[in-house]
């Protein structure tokens, strides 16, 4: 791994043409070798409140990259920037190698971002169907096309292997605590997300409703979406996460493949922002140091 460096310019105007949220600094085709969403120097003010410093992050489509901080760390203010829900302040994103300004909520859609987020945003009185085709219902003679829903969202959650449901025709309030996070991420994938953001997914969840949605967050990776997961329980984090990103106060201090940290490390790290202990890798460096910038120095 390689230092992470700043952009040198800023993006340019949208160009003529553009799809939704793009802001292609370059023309040409995308670049194959960059991580899906590349982040360069993100930050974040609330007028003098700085939430988000010099952000430098990477997420590689086909993995699962973890997102862990203490409370007030930044990731929120992060995942929502990214979602579309706040604009950066500063900085560049970069969307397949190509610079893109995000703007809004559609704009992150259009690029084929999706965000689960704790509450879920489903309608309890509504079926799964309906939840799933939300805002997106085909229409047949100026109908609802209700047989083209139900094959939809049937073929959706059986290629993601969710079969605890008895029916895609009962209302989302009878659903468990998993079940209910099946429907959101299937709702995801079924509008093509590329990444799909995971906001605390196994909160508030019993065993076996977490290793459901555990199980689920392993087959979105190995679909190819990338996969980033908002989370304070280390267990879950260390189950299924292929990178691990960790804030400390608004900067990101740490990155790196999940071998290279053991739990105590990362707890250090989102506790004081540094670790002199060794993860789980070769033991040639301290966990969150091989291969990083620490996000310490000015």
């Amino acid at each position: 791994m390689v230092n992470l460096g700043k952009p040198d310019d800023a993006p340019s105007a949208p160009a003529d043409g553009a799809p939704p949220g793009a802001d292609f600094g370059q023309p040409g085709l995308t670049d194959p070798s960059a991580p899906l969403l590349r982040l360069r120097g993100v930050g974040k003010s609330f007028g003098p409140v700085r939430a988000l410093s010099d952000v430098d992050l990477d997420i590689p489509a086909g993995q699962v990259t973890a997102l862990v901080g203490d409370n007030g760390a930044g990731k929120t203010t992060l995942i929502k920037c990214v979602a579309g829900i706040w604009e950066a302040s500063s900085g560049q994103i970069l969307w397949n190698g190509r610079p893109v300004h995000i703007r809004s909520p559609k704009d992150a859609t259009a690029l084929g971002i999706a965000t689960v987020y704790q509450d879920l945003a489903l309608c309890d009185n509504l079926d799964i169907v309906q939840n799933m085709m939300l805002g997106h219902e085909p229409l047949r003679l100026g109908f609802l096309d209700e047989t083209s829903m139900e094959k939809t969202a049937q073929q959706t959650l059986a290629d993601l292997a969710v079969t605890t449901v008895r029916s895609v025709r009962q209302t989302v309030g009878s659903l468990s605590g998993g079940q209910r996070q099946s429907v959101a991420v299937a709702k995801a994938v079924m509008l093509d997300a590329r990444l799909v953001i995971m906001d605390e997914p196994t909160a508030a969840l019993g065993v076996s409703q977490t290793e459901l949605v555990l199980s689920l967050i392993t087959r979105l990776a190995s679909r190819g979406h990338a996969v980033v997961v908002v989370s304070h329980n280390l267990n879950d984090v260390f189950r299924v996460a292929d990178r691990i990103a960790v804030l400390y106060l608004g900067k990101l201090v740490a990155q790196g493949p999940s071998s290279e940290f053991d739990r105590q490390s990362v707890v250090d790290i989102m506790t004081t922002g540094a670790s002199t202990r060794r993860g789980n890798g070769d033991g040639s460096e301290p966990a969150g140091t091989r291969g990083m910038t620490s996000g310490l120095e000015d």
